[in-house]
Formats: structure tokens, sequence, C-alpha cells
């Protein structure tokens, strides 16, 4: 019975794929019966469940299940030559299970209507409309910067602890869904991760567990980050999947805070971006621009290399590669380099809006 168990569940992974890729023809239908009808619920039970526990049960189940793979090869890994069959049957019928309650649980998400179809966004811009988009960014980024107290050369630290940072992210999401009530944040359910230092070592800032619908952040990155990852997985446990989606709805929620300080991460972060971009398409361009933002921000992009660089190791190569490929088998073809196209939807989402 088991044998035959593992066999259906082993032929069922193919059959999910296919069932998979018809799907995702069809995000209109994901959108409206998956990511806004049923998935609203799954989020909200799990954030409601596992929200309130101050350290991260996804992290622990994570560990649990490595220790349990370790120890599974440790005492099957002979099986490969007496029963290869079996062996592999054992492993295809997991497959087939983790790879049904990630769809499930969240993975549809992936295959959503894209946001700028649901927020009325154009997907496309000109140079001409970055650089306008690029320079009232600069212009906000440097008033907000004084505005806080600081002189132009002096970085700013965001004065919270993180645990102040997850209560104060919340006031955005409400402010923001106002204008977009498909942006609702509740309950809340953000922690910092225990693994955090392996995270940095692998070059991530935070992740989603969608197992727990817990979003992680790393508690080790630098503080003017630190609002807008938070503000960045809470995108992912609403259900926005797209990398570069969730990072635009979390600049938003980051600029629609009423707490200045946040409101400042989020516009240098957009400007980050933006400034970027433009380095990408007119290397001459972007160096007349450098000087004109306040050298205070300047440091703070500085000092988040140099974090980085600080933790560069071959293994961070090797994680990127894995991560660019799971992104690209999960409908953003253009994998890790997706986080760049948030500029489209910064462009054209201030077209017509005061910055």
């Amino acid at each position: 019975m088991q044998k035959r168990t593992k066999v259906i569940l082993t032929l069922l992974l193919p059959i999910q794929y296919i069932a998979l890729h018809i799907l995702k023809r069809f995000p209109q239908f994901i959108e409206t019966y998956y990511s806004q009808g049923i998935y609203p619920y799954i989020g909200k039970i799990s954030r409601y469940v596992f929200g309130w526990i101050p350290f991260s049960i996804g992290d622990i189940i994570y560990a649990l299940l490595i220790i349990f793979l370790f120890r599974w090869l440790f005492k099957n890994i002979r099986r490969i030559g007496r029963e290869p069959f079996l062996f592999a049957l054992d492993i295809t019928a997991a497959l087939s299970i983790i790879y049904f309650l990630f769809n499930i649980m969240w993975g549809l998400n992936y295959y959503r209507v894209p946001l700028n179809t649901t927020l009325g966004l154009e997907k496309d811009y000109t140079t001409e409309e970055l650089l306008n988009t690029t320079h009232r960014l600069i212009a906000k980024s440097n008033e907000l910067h004084r505005q806080l107290g600081y002189a132009d050369s002096t970085k700013i630290d965001i004065p919270y602890t993180h645990q102040e940072i997850f209560e104060k992210s919340i006031n955005g999401y409400q402010n923001l869904e106002k204008e977009y009530p498909n942006l609702h944040y509740s309950p809340k359910s953000i922690k910092k991760s225990t693994w955090s230092l392996g995270l940095t070592y692998l070059g991530y800032s935070g992740y989603f567990n969608p197992l727990t619908g817990e979003a992680q952040v790393n508690r080790l990155i630098k503080t003017y980050k630190f609002p807008v990852v938070s503000c960045h997985e809470q995108a992912h446990q609403i259900g926005y999947a797209a990398e570069n989606e969730a990072n635009f709805i979390a600049t938003l929620a980051a600029l629609h805070n009423d707490d200045p300080y946040i409101q400042y991460t989020g516009y240098i972060f957009a400007l980050r971006y933006c400034v970027n971009e433009i380095a990408r398409r007119d290397i001459k361009v972007y160096e007349e621009i450098l000087p004109t933002i306040n050298f205070g921000i300047l440091e703070s992009y500085r000092e988040m290399r140099e974090f980085w660089d600080s933790y560069k190791n071959p293994f961070e190569n090797i994680s990127k590669a894995f991560w660019d490929q799971f992104l690209k088998a999960n409908n953003q073809s253009k994998g890790i380099m997706s986080y760049s196209y948030m500029v489209a939807l910064v462009v054209n989402y201030f077209e017509d809006k005061p910055i």
C-alpha cells in the first residue's frame, strides 16, 4: 500500500507540472480565484497562527527538515545500489508533496495578473521620463534629508530598533490600502531571521516562508535598508510573488508611511534603482547626476555596498545562480535581473503624481 501511494504521488508530479503550465496561460483566472480568492484566507490564517510567536517557526521547521534530510540520506544511501527504483520513488513522492504544498500555499501567485495591469500603470518608459523621475526623486530625497535635521554630508541612521520598524511598517500599508484596497496587510507576522548570518553569506536581505506565512528579515543588514526589506517581505505575504513587484509595493508602503524616517528610506531606495538604470543607459549622464545627490545619501549606499562586500564568498554565487533559475522557472523570465524592472513601475507611477 505504501509503495502504491508513492507511485501515485510520483505520477502526480508531472501532472501537476503540466497543469501549472496550462494555468499560467490564464492569469486572470488565477488572479480572481486564487490571488484574490483563496490565497488571502490562506495568508491570514497562517499569519494569525504564527504571527504572535516572537521567534521564527519557519526557521525551526527548515532546520528540522534539513536534519531529517541528512538523517534520511545517511540511513538510505546504500539503497541506491540495492534498490535504485524504490530509492528514487521515495524522492519523487516527497518532491510531489512539496511541489503541491508550495504552489497551493503561495506559489500560484507567480502567475497572477502583472501588477502594472492591476494598478493601471504602463510598463514601458523613455529615458527622458526616467531622467525626469530621477531628478524629482533626488530633489525630494535631499529635501527630506535636510528636514530630518542632518547636514547634506551626514549619513542618516534610522533611530529605531528592528522591532520598532516592524511595528511602524504596518502604518504604510494602512495608508496605502486607501488608494489600493488589494494591498491590505493584516495581521502582522514579520520577524528577524534566526539564520541571519547564513542569509548574509548567501547574499540575501530576507525571505518569505510559504509554509508558515512568516516574513523573515536579515537582522544584520544596515538600518537604511531594513524598513524597505520589511515592507518587501510583507508584500510577498499578501500574495505578490514577483520580486520587482514586491520591491515596488515596498517602496509605496515606505513612501505612504507617516514616519519621515521610513519615508526617507523609501525615497532613497527608489532613487538608487533609478540612478543605477541611468548608469546602464548613459554613464556620462550618470556621472553628471551623481554630484547632485546629498553626500550623506551616497554614504548610505556606500555603507550598504561595503557590508555585502565584506561577506562575499563562493557560496553566494552558487546561491544566486540557484535563485536565478528558481525565478525563471516561476514565470520571471529575467531571473534575478527582474528586480531592476521595478524602475518601470516607479517611473510610470510618478508620471502624474507629486513626489
